[in-house]
């Protein structure tokens, strides 16, 4: 389930994993998990169509290895909805470009997927 593309070539390479995130909009709270993550972006599945161009806000946790005896780490940014995509088993698949980051959380993202890349 922890996989990168090996032939990854992006500056920010994405990492297909299951983390926790939630995504608010317009008094709208939704709780699903990614199914890729970058330092600019993330696709999650979500019940109700969002169309592009949406704002949203987002919550995302990172699960932080046992030795450090931490809980896991929250980012939170602002991002925008770059593609909604129908799931022919029901609900949407949308791709979230992160475009209010500040560093500090993008570098917590990097760090974490840094983990698994060899």
């Amino acid at each position: 389930m922890r996989k990168s593309n090996p032939a990854e070539r992006r500056l920010h390479p994405r990492l297909e994993q299951a983390l926790p995130i939630r995504v608010a909009v317009n008094g709208y709270d939704f709780s699903t998990a990614t199914q890729n993550v970058s330092c600019l972006g993330a696709c999650c599945h979500i019940e109700k169509y969002m169309p592009p161009f949406t704002k949203v806000l987002v919550k995302l946790n990172l699960p932080l290895a046992a030795e450090q005896n931490k809980r896991a780490s929250e980012v939170k940014c602002s991002g925008v909805v770059v593609r909604t995509d129908d799931e022919a088993q029901g609900g949407f698949n949308i791709a979230i470009f992160f475009n209010e980051i500040k560093d500090t959380q993008k570098k917590k993202i990097a760090q974490y997927i840094s983990q698994f890349l060899s």
